[in-house]
């Protein structure tokens, strides 16, 4: 809602940038997909990793830390 109440602050203040900036965000949006899809990716990779590199310790009866 606050981001559609700025879009209309700017649509009175300079209505040609607003009208652009509601045609580019479809396109910007689509050109991070695939680096969004890479983090999360890369992210669940990490956790992986670091669920295995402490699954010693947790057998062992080790508390981890809280994060």
């Amino acid at each position: 809602m606050v981001a559609f109440l700025l879009w209309v602050l700017l649509f009175i203040l300079c209505w040609p940038v607003a009208l652009l900036a509601l045609v580019v965000w479809p396109i910007v949006w689509l050109v991070s997909l695939p680096f969004r899809l890479i983090g999360i990716t890369f992210e669940a990779a990490f956790g992986l990793l670091r669920a295995t590199l402490s699954l010693p310790a947790r057998v062992l009866g080790h508390k981890p830390n809280a994060l």
